[in-house]
């Protein structure tokens, strides 16, 4: 069975775009994606870094009831997604091994009184013994697992818990659940699916193709000192130019 999204949800997240994140319209299959989720549907999600992933969970966390609990592999990610969130008037947290306990414990406290929005959560702090239980207990608008090339098989040995997270959707059954990560081959989805459990999940994949990076290659000289010395000289004249331009608009600004 196939869960369709209700069309009622399409004005209220185009009002949370527009409201908390500033964007006048979703890009691509975000809409369709936001959508799905919101009606309570999971998903797959592939989308190239910088493609606009993190709109696909955070915007219907905000439209369903409950806090949306992310799954993020580093503390930096979390912190600089909690900081954007927090800056767009969004309740978000991170619990991560980097905070001290009293921060943790005001952390939880705002998680059991239903004040925040958002969670993000090491998936190693969020299978330690009671965190889930504790989860059980509250209205939860969705799962993310950002990263989620990791659940594979081919990908596990950078988080090994990761293949711990299908305990998920035993424990929580009928909470949405988005599997997000910017690339993965047909093996590696495939076994997204089957270690998260996936129900009848939105598939979405873009390409991972970046239109602002460049590859290209050429013969080695003998000498590569000369060309390296160039390239050096290039890049740091462009970053002087553009901390001259940096300068000219903070004066104008002023």
């Amino acid at each position: 069975l196939t869960i369709l999204a209700q069309p009622e949800f399409s004005p209220i997240a185009t009002a949370v775009l527009q409201r908390v994140f500033g964007y006048s319209a979703f890009r691509g299959p975000q809409a369709e994606i936001v959508a799905h989720v919101i009606a309570g549907g999971s998903a797959l999600v592939l989308m190239p870094t910088g493609g606009g992933k993190s709109l696909c969970y955070q915007i219907p966390a905000l439209c369903r009831p409950g806090v949306g609990v992310v799954i993020s592999p580093l503390i930096a990610l979390m912190q600089d997604q909690v900081e954007g969130l927090r800056q767009a008037g969004v309740h978000a947290a991170a619990l991560h091994s980097a905070l001290e306990i009293a921060e943790v414990a005001a952390v939880l406290r705002e998680l059991e009184r239903g004040g925040l929005d958002l969670l993000y959560v090491s998936p190693e702090r969020l299978l330690s013994p009671g965190f889930l239980e504790r989860l059980e207990a509250l209205p939860l608008a969705l799962f993310a697992i950002d990263e989620a090339h990791c659940v594979s098989q081919w990908g596990h040995d950078f988080r090994p818990d990761y293949r711990r997270l299908g305990a998920l959707r035993r424990l929580c059954p009928g909470v949405p659940l988005v599997a997000l990560s910017a690339t993965a081959a047909p093996q590696v989805r495939a076994d997204i699916i089957r270690m998260l459990q996936l129900r009848q999940p939105l598939i979405q994949v873009r390409s991972a193709r970046r239109i602002n990076l460049h590859y290209a290659m050429e013969r080695r000289p003998a000498d590569p000192l000369p060309r390296l010395q160039e390239e050096v000289r290039a890049a740091r004249g462009a970053v002087l130019i553009d901390r001259k331009s940096t300068r000219l608009n903070s004066s104008h600004r002023t």
